[in-house]
């Protein structure tokens, strides 16, 4: 009964999302926030999860896409007797003027839907069925003319349909016969202690999805990319502004939570959640595509959240609070029974040094992008947080940790987070010179610490016997996110190791253009499929080896690999081709834009085809 995890599209508001089936079934959804316990949750248990679907008689088949250059979901329904159209939208109010500081889209906590019929005629129902609390509170419905209201506790959920809803049993229903031009809705209204104003006409609905596609194509607008594949870039950037929590500028690393990485296993993981990593890259790749106001929101939330200018900054952070204990949903089978699904997540306590790297290079780009002139409450306190930030980096240059995968199988010295450390140096350094405040003899400290790490790790993580760089300091496993270092600079791409690091990952971690984190015991139970992330971490690699030609042909052959809407969970399972994980995940979007820059600018530079690789040999010699 469960669908496959890329049947999904996304939709949202800014301040929580839906998970929409090709069938048009609303299989997740969480209100009034991202992290909020969801109330559609058949995506995870499809006998105790609600959701809100739409069925109709002699259908024969379905396609979809995003209108374009939105966050707007149609669905096109064929029957035996005509066809129909679907619009599903989030309503997002802009605020006008647009404040210099804040969010610059207000959400109703409002799911619209539309349907017209485009030919013939067509029968069917719209049915709610919501499951508050992760299915954990029956939720009380209650008709009222052209209104049902499902109430549970403090939570409430207003269905506004034409034809008007009513009840069945535990399920409101809209059953609706459309002949060509004729159209019928359906709204959901969450409300919190109260009730949100309803929309009880066609118009209404009409008019707030005109107002959210004329915001997100104003926001599609305001992108700088316009090279090779734009059209996947700007689809990756919508969905990565989809995981942003506009309250507070928070970032979340997916949308979903308990969607598992191995089937079987035990990998259910809660992404919901801001990982200083993740948001890091993702305000990166924001900046690199000329959106500086969604990065500078991000350093409104470290600001709020972390008033210690870097000297508590954390791994881990919920997107308005603090972060919620991790717990088993054990009265939920899980997708395909692999369960339980989690909430919430244990990984806050682990050590990761690497995130003083990513916030500081993100802190690089984003000053870079604004010439060195941030918003003064950027700019007032940026000595302070590189002092702070440089001064646990270089606390913790001998100290082993949990690393970027977040393994359970106790701390290593990786090569990655020594990679990453010497990136936050080096690029601490590179601010310094830039802005007033840091002391000379200060930058210089930085930069011949900087230099004593990268001697370090690549004499120590260089592997004779495997004539690769290998995860660990003494290890033998290979390591994917040796290749995130390479694109970082924490080694020299003309550094003939590095090419035969990528040599041996692509033999003994690669499944054609498709890349495993790794192979060895993780402390976990079932085998993950491969993080789609590292498949495109490997194109970077090639890229900036000269192999334009090889990288571009593998990164067209990735992007086969999204759905038909261009989504990408977490992982592939290599020997199916299914998304597994969590979805959609800004990891893999945040790598696809890497990638799509960074062939741009090599090709640029190499040209095309494999001739390339002759400029960069000799460029090294």
């Amino acid at each position: 009964m469960y669908k496959p995890i890329e049947d999904y599209a996304v939709i949202g508001d800014t301040h929580s999302t839906a998970l929409i089936a090709r069938d048009g079934s609303v299989d997740w959804l969480c209100w009034p926030r991202h992290d909020s316990p969801a109330l559609f949750l058949a995506l995870l248990d499809d006998d105790k999860g609600g959701s809100c679907r739409i069925a109709f008689e002699g259908l024969r088949s379905t396609s979809r896409r995003y209108l374009p250059e939105t966050n707007v979901l149609e669905t096109t329904f064929v029957t035996e007797t005509g066809s129909a159209r679907l619009v599903d939208v989030m309503p997002v109010n802009p605020p006008t003027p647009e404040p210099e500081e804040g969010p610059d889209g207000e959400g109703e906590s409002r799911l619209v839907r539309l349907l017209t019929c485009l030919d013939g005629h067509v029968a069917g129902r719209f049915t709610v069925r919501p499951t508050f609390d992760y299915a954990r509170c029956d939720g009380i419905p209650i008709a009222d003319g052209a209104t049902v209201l499902f109430e549970a506790g403090k939570q409430r959920l207003r269905v506004n349909a034409a034809p008007e809803p009513s009840l069945d049993g535990a399920i409101a229903e809209s059953r609706f016969a459309l002949g060509a031009g004729e159209t019928a809705y359906l709204v959901l209204t969450h409300g919190e202690d109260g009730e949100r104003a309803a929309i009880d006409d066609f118009a209404g609905a009409e008019s707030r999805a005109e107002a959210t596609i004329d915001y997100w194509r104003r926001w599609s607008d305001r992108c700088t990319y316009h090279g090779p594949y734009r059209d996947a870039v700007l689809r990756s950037a919508l969905c990565l502004k989809l995981l942003t929590y506009s309250p507070t500028g928070a970032i979340v690393a997916a949308a979903t939570a308990g969607l598992p990485e191995a089937v079987p296993g035990n990998r259910n993981y809660d992404y919901r959640f801001t990982w200083m990593r993740d948001a890091t890259f993702t305000v990166t790749a924001f900046v690199m595509l000329g959106y500086v106001r969604e990065a500078s929101e991000f350093l409104r939330f470290l600001r709020e959240a972390d008033g210690s200018f870097g000297r508590d900054t954390k791994l881990l952070y919920g997107i308005a609070e603090a972060m919620p204990p991790e717990e088993e949903l054990d009265h939920l089978s899980g997708w395909r029974d692999v369960g339980p699904p989690l909430v919430g997540n244990a990984a806050e306590g682990q050590d990761q040094h690497d995130i003083y790297g990513e916030l500081i290079r993100a802190l690089c780009v984003f000053l870079e992008a604004v010439d060195y002139d941030p918003p003064e409450k950027v700019n007032d306190r940026l000595p302070e947080v590189l002092d702070n930030l440089t001064r646990r980096a270089i606390a913790c240059r001998d100290a082993a940790d949990d690393g970027i995968w977040e393994l359970r199988t106790g701390p290593r010295q990786q090569l990655h987070t020594k990679a990453m450390l010497w990136v936050a140096l080096n690029d601490a350094a590179r601010i310094g010179r830039n802005i007033e405040g840091v002391a000379p003899e200060k930058i210089e400290t930085w930069e011949r610490i900087a230099a004593e790490i990268r001697a370090d790790y690549l004499e120590k993580a260089w592997n004779e016997e495997r004539q690769a760089f290998t995860g660990a300091y003494g290890s033998h496993h290979l390591d994917a996110a040796v290749l995130r270092a390479a694109l970082f600079g924490a080694i020299d791409p003309s550094d003939p190791r590095l090419r035969k690091t990528l040599a041996a990952i692509e033999d003994e971690l690669g499944v054609g253009d498709l890349i495993y984190r790794y192979r060895m015991d993780d402390g976990l139970a079932g085998d993950e499929g491969t993080f789609t992330a590292c498949a495109f971490w490997r194109v970077g690699c090639l890229a900036l080896d000269g192999r334009t030609g090889e990288a571009k042909a593998a990164f067209e052959r990735l992007l086969a690999r999204g759905n038909d809407v261009g989504l990408f969970a977490e992982m592939i399972d290599p020997k199916t081709g299914e998304q597994r994980g969590n979805t959609p995940q800004g990891f893999s979007h945040m790598a696809l834009i890497n990638a799509a820059l960074r062939l741009q600018d090599t090709i640029g530079r190499f040209g095309l085809p494999e001739e390339g690789c002759a400029a960069v040999k000799a460029a090294a010699e």
